[in-house]
């Protein structure tokens, strides 16, 4: 079967496209043919050396996908052949199958197409958990979401005003402004021609944002932080701007907020039927039309440098789906 994959730290360029052998499922594994991969910005570090853990090499990048499972190893019981699934891996899932443990997978109704499944758990999923376990987000809250065109800014807008909260889009760009309003943002800042610090405090009439979304980091944490509201709540989803900021305690201390740490991997691990909540969640939303699991572009997996390549510019608006 054909695999992406990494046989040495690097660039989308130094990935390879290769046969290899077809996975079998072991005990209590299911064996998942895939019908729809998701890329994510955290793959462009991955294959490079990066991220938070490393791999060894020969991996293929692509962590949560779609497709239909095909075998069960002994012991699978809640699982058959055939059955529409969705799931998340860790890395591993840019390939044709997977083998993959059951208690991964979460079944899918026929309504939900798998393009749009596969972009639903890490992105969604992260969100989910950042706004309602960890801000505890409230109706008629004002939320402020950094990076508001990507895949977690995205997630975060459309979550957002499904628990009823006044959104503010944040992004480098009219045009990425324009597309978080067309997904439910109520308001924008253009940060990269804006003063981001004063124009939060202008939109919420000096009270600062409630919730602060940030998965951006860099040069803007400090003048949002800045601009919260008392007893507000600073959500640090991740870096994708490449520097990871460093804070002024003192300001923790004088708008008496909290700054909340949001790591949706180790949630899932410490608990899972927290997350098969969360994700059945998010698969009945996405199922009635109130999340969009929008795709930026759909790539065939022998097109997944292009693809990676367009993450890594900051191109994309949404998510990117390789269909192997």
């Amino acid at each position: 079967m054909k695999a992406l994959l990494c046989t040495r730290y690097g660039t989308p360029d130094d990935l390879d496209l290769a046969d290899i052998a077809e996975p079998k499922a072991a005990a209590g594994e299911a064996v998942v043919k895939v019908h729809a991969a998701a890329l994510n910005f955290f793959d462009t570090l991955i294959i490079a050396g990066k991220y938070q853990f490393k791999p060894a090499p020969p991996f293929s990048p692509a962590a949560e996908f779609a497709g239909t499972v095909e075998s069960v190893g002994p012991g699978v019981t809640a699982f058959a052949p055939g059955d529409r699934v969705l799931g998340y891996i860790t890395y591993g899932a840019a390939r044709e199958r997977v083998a993959v443990a059951v208690e991964k997978l979460i079944k899918l109704p026929d309504a939900l197409d798998f393009d749009r499944a596969a972009g639903l758990c890490i992105t969604y999923g992260t969100t989910l958990h950042a706004l309602k376990d960890r801000a505890r987000l409230k109706a008629g809250e004002s939320l402020a979401v950094l990076g508001a065109s990507g895949g977690v800014g995205l997630a975060a807008v459309e979550i957002g005003k499904i628990m009823g909260a006044r959104v503010i889009a944040c992004a480098s760009s009219d045009e990425k402004l324009a597309f978080a309003r067309e997904h439910g943002a109520d308001l924008g800042i253009n940060y990269a021609s804006d003063d981001l610090k004063e124009a939060l405090r202008r939109l919420t009439d000096g009270r600062g944002a409630d919730v602060i979304y940030d998965p951006v980091g860099g040069r803007y944490t400090e003048p949002a932080l800045r601009s919260i509201a008392w007893q507000g709540r600073f959500l640090v989803v991740g870096f994708a701007a490449g520097d990871i900021p460093k804070l002024p305690l003192n300001l923790v201390l004088l708008k008496g907020c909290d700054v909340l740490g949001v790591f949706w991997g180790a949630f899932i691990d410490r608990d899972l039927e927290g997350h098969r909540a969360n994700t059945r969640q998010l698969i009945d939303w996405c199922v009635a039309g109130k999340l969009s699991s929008h795709i930026h572009k759909i790539y065939p997996l022998s097109e997944a440098k292009a693809a990676l390549k367009s993450i890594a510019a900051r191109q994309v608006m949404g998510k990117v789906i390789l269909r192997p």
